[in-house]
């Protein structure tokens, strides 16, 4: 009879994606995982089957529960400034990361990225009556604030000049 299970596997999850959105699949070797995950190797390899097994779960993680209310949310913008200030505020990390590193060498990565931006795409398409490519391209800057890691400098001043009340 196998070992009981000594740890919270959705807390293991949570921590991985805190993890790999620092730091990135390629920058988090298992050893780091084991030593801040405080997880036995054999019962990551028994729970999750690899290093990229638990990165997947981790980055569905963090789709569902920073993503998907970041999507929700700007189902609401009443204006593009609103929803550039919803993205620009929003913890992005691990999506930006799998975009740029994973998603370009792992199709199932890929795919998991691009349906993430396509329903922040729509919501705010939607939101905001314009067309998708528009709704794009507002994702598209947003996400490039995020990147250059000046969402509340850049991003403000933004969202000032496209706010018509401000």
């Amino acid at each position: 009879m196998g070992r009981t299970r000594t740890f919270d596997e959705d807390e293991v999850v949570r921590a991985a994606a805190t993890l790999f959105g620092g730091r990135a699949y390629d920058g988090v070797s298992v050893d780091d995982l084991v030593t801040h995950l405080g997880v036995h190797r054999n019962s990551l390899y028994k729970t999750f089957g690899s290093k990229r097994g638990l990165y997947l779960v981790a980055l569905r993680r963090h789709l569902a529960h920073d993503v998907r209310p970041l999507v929700d949310a700007l189902g609401s913008a009443p204006d593009a400034a609103s929803a550039l200030r919803l993205i620009t505020s929003a913890d992005l990390g691990l999506l930006l990361l799998a975009a740029v590193e994973r998603a370009p060498a792992d199709t199932e990565v890929a795919a998991e990225v691009a349906a993430a931006l396509d329903a922040v795409d729509q919501a705010v398409a939607d939101a905001l009556g314009v067309p998708a490519d528009l709704a794009a391209a507002l994702t598209s800057a947003a996400l490039g604030i995020l990147l250059r890691g000046n969402p509340h400098g850049v991003g403000t001043a933004l969202a000032h000049r496209l706010d018509p009340l401000g």
